[in-house]
């Protein structure tokens, strides 16, 4: 009988009492098992530990168990007691049981000893039906027992009497119930003429992967269908439910758009007629891409036509340009290469030229320094947002004056060497500017009024920077159908005159928009559906809860569950601050211990921050009055924001999880930009902190991710709705406070503003929701009677 003591089996189950008592206690669950798996392997196939220079390869080890850190100094003391017992139970002669069937020597001279030394392939290889019963007798039999009849639909041997959470552990239960093991499973449930790697199987009994593709799902439905589990029964506990498949059929779809399109897909989008494939992909194009309102579409369509003036390096703050500073405009202006004339380069966005810059860079620090320079006056100062703006809207602008009439932007042509802010000041180039604008859109918006009101600031008197600087006047050009000779002429000989003429033309320009513009962008229609229930706000909460149920699995997917907790503190502290874009993008961190930022310091730097309360005992949002694009507003009195945050619905309990764990993982080796919520630093990042555009486009992924419905996989929170931005919490805000208490001024309270802005921007109170919240209070006189 042989000794038990050197049996695999039994040293097997010492093994694996040893991780429980001493591994255990010093590892996570889940180096735990990946230990306890890779020892288990060494026993089955009693292969030694690598060894480097005869000692312990602790880096080939943490490989093998597919570990993805170092493990700590307590957890590798344990381990290596492990495997010096490994090393001395294989140092014996391995018993009976244990020996391993010796393949006899080929002689030399047999046809097959070639053939033999071809190393086999972990996929099974098709065969044909009765290939066993046709073999010749001379043919040596197999030793060993005969493998177990495959049936297709095996009797449980017990009943379930639990249902494990994870996957790995409800594979492996549901095998075990049955009486087999993951051989016999392979040869059931795959088929002879598939390639599907027998491998692939065992590493998820072993827990070290899990299914990713649809040809992996599909082995999975087979295995649901075989043990009459529910369909999806494992699907469920994958430890990462957002994560899309491999291996959908898409067609020609480019793979920039399939990486966008794949998490939108069903699983068994592959197994679909043609005819269904197209009016899924259509579908997520329409609704969760781009979006199904005609401002998205025009939007998309004229994106593709880049035409705008770029003005790089423009700083803010700082001198003037002065009237006696014509000789250096005049030594560019005379520099300015000449290869700007073609209107083949104007077909994309371009650098402005020399001139062109400085006048614009000129314009800048009047509008934002602090104190103007001497000689000159004005009304008002702009903020670096509005700035960026203007030079956004005045490089359009510029840029379609340029552009070639003969491309897909059909501009006016105008040579990059006569562009200056001396054109501003003649209708013509106003009148031609608006009603092009009106021929791509198709009617006149705000947009042109607001441009208006640039051009009459500019020109005012005494104030205006243009009517200030009559200098500009040298670079303008007579332009056929724009300009006159005597109209330049009439400006040289009274300038201030010509500044009058156009200031009163551009105000019966913007009263005769005002009458006829429409709404394009109207910025309730992507939020509709929240907007029309009785409690918006409850509504899109909805959302959060939609991503705490897919939340990926921490210890396997650390960035995953970390952009996961970072989506769901996004929405949920938009909900309960109501801030602004940039307010909410800059709001800085300061950890729970450390000495807060001080109020002056903060107003500063124009921003809030996050701080713990001692003597509130809560998350406290400060941010200064200044930081406010409305920072004059009645709201503030020149006095800051202040917010405890409520600990509701396990708000504390992800914020203090996301600043101890999960914002680190965010940053990897980046610089800390301070800020509470940072970009996934990947190896193209340039620097984590968000800015307006990736702020706005992480906003808009989480919508399209958790918040829309999407029919064709039951994933998403809220019908019928459209992707969108943070601004639209705002709106949301305001509507639910005023069909709560038809209240302005309460509305206003939620989003730091005035009840006229309110009415005229925010809220959405329509007369059927006025007369609801009428009849609600006079209907509890006669539901008292």
């Amino acid at each position: 009988m042989p000794n038990q003591e050197f049996s695999s089996r039994n040293f097997q189950r010492k093994i694996s009492k040893f991780c429980e008592i001493r591994i255990a206690p010093v590892a996570s669950k889940r180096t735990l098992e990946m230990i306890k798996s890779y020892l288990t392997s060494l026993v089955t196939y009693r292969k030694s530990p690598p060894l480097r220079n005869g000692r312990i390869d602790w880096t080939a080890v943490i490989d093998d168990c597919g570990l993805e850190d170092q493990i700590s100094a307590d957890v590798k003391k344990e381990f290596r007691i492990a495997l010096d017992a490994m090393t001395r139970w294989l140092s014996a002669p391995p018993l009976s049981e244990d020996r391993q069937t010796q393949k006899p020597r080929a002689r030399q001279g047999n046809a097959t000893h070639d053939a033999s030394k071809v190393k086999g392939s972990s996929t099974r290889k098709p065969r044909r039906t009765g290939d066993c019963l046709s073999r010749p007798a001379s043919t040596r039999v197999s030793r060993g027992p005969k493998p177990k009849p495959i049936q297709e639909f095996p009797e449980p041997l017990l009943d379930a009497a639990h249902d494990p959470d994870g996957f790995q552990e409800a594979l492996a239960y549901q095998t075990r119930r049955f009486g087999e093991n993951y051989w016999q499973l392979y040869r059931a449930v795959v088929r002879l003429d598939e390639t599907f790697d027998r491998k692939t199987m065992l590493s998820w009994f072993e827990g070290k992967s899990v299914p990713r593709s649809v040809a992996s799902f599909r082995i999975l439905s087979r295995i649901e269908k075989r043990y009459r589990l529910p369909e999806g029964y494992f699907k469920s506990k994958l430890p990462h439910q957002n994560r899309s498949l491999h291996g959908h059929d898409l067609g020609d779809i480019s793979p920039a758009e399939r990486r966008r399109i794949a998490v939108h897909l069903p699983d068994d989008f592959s197994s679909l007629p043609f005819s269904k494939r197209e009016e899924i992909v259509d579908w997520v194009r329409r609704v969760i891409i781009s979006g199904t309102t005609d401002y998205r579409r025009y939007q998309a369509k004229a994106s593709k036509q880049r035409y705008a003036i770029r003005f790089p390096g423009i700083t803010y703050g700082g001198g003037s340009l002065s009237p006696w500073e014509n000789s250096l405009a005049k030594n560019i202006n005379n520099t300015a290469a000449e290869s700007f004339e073609d209107p083949d380069l104007l077909s994309g966005v371009v650098d402005a030229p020399a001139r062109l810059a400085m006048e614009m860079a000129d314009l800048i620090r009047f509008k934002t320094s602090t104190l103007t320079a001497i000689g000159l006056q004005r009304n008002g100062v702009w903020g670096e947002e509005t700035a960026s703006q203007k030079i956004e809207h005045l490089g359009l602008m510029f840029g379609a004056l340029a552009a070639s009439p003969s491309g897909i932007v059909k501009g006016r042509g105008v040579p990059l060497s006569q562009l200056t802010f001396g054109l501003l000041i003649f209708p013509g180039v106003w009148d031609w500017y608006l009603q092009w604008r009106e021929q791509r859109r198709g009617f006149y918006t705000k947009w042109e009024e607001d441009m208006l009101m640039v051009a009459q600031s500019l020109t005012r008197s005494e104030v205006g920077w243009i009517r200030q600087h009559p200098e500009l006047l040298q670079n303008v050009h007579p332009i056929e159908g724009l300009i006159a000779p005597e109209e330049i002429a009439f400006a040289s000989r009274n300038w201030h005159g010509a500044c009058d003429a156009f200031h009163r033309h551009a105000g019966y320009r913007s009263k005769e928009i005002q009458r006829v513009m429409r709404v394009h962008c109207d910025p309730f229609e992507p939020i509709m559906v929240v907007l029309e229930e009785d409690s918006p706000l409850s509504e899109y909460r909805k959302i959060t809860d939609e991503i705490l149920k897919r939340m990926p699995d921490e210890d396997r997917y650390p960035r995953a569950a970390a952009e996961a907790v970072r989506s769901f503190l996004l929405l949920r502290l938009g909900l309960h601050l109501g801030l602004r874009q940039k307010n909410l993008r800059q709001l800085h961190l300061c950890p729970r211990g450390q000495f807060p930022t001080s109020e002056r310091r903060l107003e500063d730097m124009k921003c809030g921050e996050l701080r713990w309360s001692e003597r509130d005992s809560g998350w406290e949002v400060l941010i200064p009055s200044v930081a406010f694009k409305n920072s004059g507003s009645s709201f503030f009195g020149q006095k800051p924001f202040r917010l405890i945050l409520p600990d509701l619905l396990d708000l504390y309990k992800y914020l203090e999880a996301y600043i101890d764990r999960h914002r680190g993982v965010l940053l990897g080796p980046a610089d800390d930009p301070c800020t509470l919520f940072v970009k996934t630093v990947k190896a193209t990042s340039k620097q984590a902190a968000y800015n307006s555009t990736t702020f706005y486009e992480a906003w808009r992924t989480v919508i399209q991710r958790y918040g829309i419905y999407n029919p064709y996989t039951g994933r998403g929170a809220i019908k019928g709705l459209l992707p969108h931005g943070p601004h639209n919490l705002r709106d949301i805000l305001a509507t639910h406070i005023l069909k709560q208490t038809g209240s302005y001024e309460q509305a206003s309270y939620a989003i730091q503003d005035t009840p006229d802005v309110v009415q005229e921007h925010y809220g959405r109170f329509l007369p059927q929701d006025k007369a609801a919240l009428a009849a609600r209070i006079l209907n509890q006189v006669w539901e008292a009677a």
